[in-house]
């Protein structure tokens, strides 16, 4: 992502079914509507009968209701959940086959010359494809243009209704400078993975398509990772070059056998006939419609003038987390309540390093409870005054990073 080198590539053109990578174009096409002003992160999303009959993974959401865009985008990273993918497609440009139609022109926008979409999730369809270099490049797109919203592909966690969901990308969990961005699957496909990972300040993409398992394919990617890092270069000062990303595949014979804020009005369906999108702005450094690029390699990476500094990639800082927190304020900013200790600890030091000028001098905190003969722990925040914490938790929650205001206990 430094100076678009290639550094590897194996059937970077092989067509394959993208299976919930289709979800990173799904992001991509929201992410231009929350740049436009059309909608927000608090707009409602209407679910439709169509959308909360998709099949798992899901949300299970009813007909009817509404959900945050917010917790749309963090339930695609996280969860993969069709129901949700369904319902941005329907609420941006009123029937998922519009939406659809959006997304393929936006690929061929940037490049991505052997994609087709036909729906919004990555469910089986037969003529939905793409390629490991396609895959490559919208990930290096989403990287590049949408800075204040690509930080959510990090999280590993998603709460919502009470119900904690772990990011099924294992890389984020365990493979040093992990980033993002999404994983997917489909018998069809196979085990596919698109991964961010910086390093020393050293920053490679690469596209894993058609693992057999999970575990295969997760082992591709760190060894491909591992392989190319001592022949990446460090970022210098921006470089011009046109912009392509690393990539690779493995061979196509490897298929698988509190009181919360008064929230937005409910953001209306389009029609089928006014899916009308907000032009789309060509990106600075970006590819023309239709170009050729190479695969492998690494890519110029100017740092955004505009990136503020609470969204900026930084490693957590240092934790002291204490086990009780009743003396440390009024109030407490719980980010999340974990089986473990270590995990609690985990989503402390994410937050604390995505949001640190947010979160200032307030202590990290760990409060045990039970729930059905289970050990839980909850990851706090502490010292706030009401208004304080209210204020602090929204901020948050525009960081895309989930919170709940509560008394100290």
């Amino acid at each position: 992502m430094n100076d678009g080198r290639i550094l590897y590539a194996q059937e970077p053109d092989a067509p394959r079914g993208p299976a919930s990578l289709t979800k990173m174009m799904t992001l991509y096409v929201l992410f231009s509507y929350l740049r436009a002003g059309s909608i927000d992160l608090d707009s409602e999303l209407v679910v439709t009968p169509y959308a909360s009959i998709q099949s798992p993974t899901k949300l299970g959401l009813k007909p009817g209701e509404t959900i945050r865009a917010a917790d749309a985008i963090k339930a695609l990273v996280t969860q993969s959940a069709n129901d949700a993918a369904v319902t941005i497609a329907e609420n941006l440009a009123g029937t998922e086959e519009n939406f659809a139609r959006v997304m393929t022109a936006k690929a061929r926008a940037l490049g991505m010359t052997g994609t087709t979409f036909h729906n919004a999730s990555g469910l089986p369809d037969p003529d939905q494809l793409t390629t490991a270099r396609d895959m490559a490049i919208l990930a290096q797109h989403l990287i590049h243009d949408f800075p204040e919203y690509y930080s959510v592909f990090s999280a590993r966690y998603f709460i919502y209704r009470g119900r904690s969901y772990r990011n099924h990308n294992h890389l984020l969990f365990g493979y040093r400078g992990t980033d993002g961005i999404k994983t997917g699957y489909t018998r069809a496909s196979g085990f596919n993975l698109t991964a961010s990972v910086r390093r020393d300040n050293k920053h490679l993409v690469a596209v894993v398509l058609g693992g057999r398992t999970g575990g295969q394919r997760d082992a591709a990617m760190r060894a491909l990772l591992d392989k190319n890092f001592p022949l990446a270069l460090a970022a210098t000062s921006p470089v011009t070059t046109q912009p392509l990303v690393a990539a690779a595949e493995t061979p196509t014979s490897a298929a698988p056998t509190a009181a919360p804020a008064p929230r937005k009005p409910i953001f209306a369906l389009a029609s089928s006939t006014s899916a009308a999108l907000a032009p789309f702005a060509a990106p600075p450094w970006g590819q023309a419609a239709g170009s050729q690029a190479p695969v492998a390699q690494q890519t110029a990476r100017a740092t955004p003038a505009a990136l503020p500094a609470s969204v900026a990639t930084s490693r957590p800082l240092p934790l002291a987390v204490s086990k009780t927190g009743g003396s440390l304020g009024p109030f407490h900013v719980q980010v999340g309540a974990f089986p473990s200790e270590s995990e609690a600890a985990t989503r402390l030091g994410e937050v604390r390093g995505r949001a640190a000028s947010l979160l200032g001098s307030h202590r990290p905190v760990t409060l045990t409870f039970r729930k059905d003969d289970t050990q839980w722990y909850r990851a706090r925040f502490a010292g706030f005054s009401q208004d304080d914490a209210r204020g602090t938790c929204a901020a948050l929650k525009r960081l895309a990073l989930d919170c709940v205001v509560m008394p100290a206990e």
